[in-house]
C-alpha cells in the first residue's frame, strides 16, 4: 500500500511538459523576414499570419526577432517610417531561445525575468518552431487541472 505522502507527491509531480511537446500540439509553421526587409513588410506579414512576431532570419541563421512591441516603441514612438526602416535597425538581437529539451516552467521563467512575449526554439542551430505566452500560459493551466484532478480523484478515494 502506497503511503499518503507517496500518493501525494504523485500527484504534484505529474509529468512536467517540455517544449517538444507544445511544439507538436502547435505546430512548427515559421514566419521570417529578412534583416534588410522593410518594417512595413513584417508588419504586413504578422498581421496576414495572425501572429505578433516574425524571427529574422538570413541564409538558415536566426539574427533577431521583431514583434510588435518592436514595432510600437522603435517606429511608431519615433515617428520613423514603416516604409524606409530596414526590420535589422529594430530588431530585438540576439534572439534569447529555448531548446525543445527545456521544460515549460523554464520558459515562462525565461519570458519573465526577460519581459519577453515570444522565444524561437533551437537545436543544433536549427529553428524548430516558436512559442508565445499564450502557449505557455495555456500549457501551464493545463498542467494545473490535470494536477487538481489527481487530488479529486485521490481525495474522493
Amino acid at each position: 500500500m502506497r503511503s499518503r505522502c507517496s500518493a501525494l507527491n504523485e500527484a504534484f509531480g505529474g509529468t512536467m511538459q517540455i517544449v517538444s511537446q507544445l511544439l507538436r500540439l502547435k505546430g512548427t509553421e515559421i514566419f521570417s523576414v529578412a534583416p534588410q526587409d522593410s518594417v512595413l513588410h513584417a508588419i504586413e506579414v504578422m498581421a496576414t499570419r495572425h501572429v505578433g512576431a516574425l524571427l529574422v532570419m538570413s541564409q538558415g541563421s536566426l539574427l533577431g526577432i521583431i514583434s510588435e512591441r518592436d514595432y510600437a516603441r522603435k517606429v511608431i514612438l519615433k515617428n520613423r517610417s514603416s516604409h524606409d526602416t530596414p526590420v535589422s535597425d529594430i530588431m530585438s538581437s540576439p534572439a534569447v531561445s529555448v531548446t525543445p529539451e527545456d521544460t515549460v516552467h523554464h520558459c515562462m521563467e525565461v519570458m519573465t525575468e526577460g519581459r519577453f512575449r515570444h522565444l524561437p526554439v533551437v537545436k543544433n542551430g536549427r529553428v524548430l518552431g516558436i512559442l508565445s505566452i499564450g502557449d505557455l500560459v495555456k500549457a501551464v493551466i493545463q498542467e494545473q487541472s490535470e494536477h487538481i484532478e489527481q487530488l479529486e480523484r485521490y481525495i474522493a478515494g
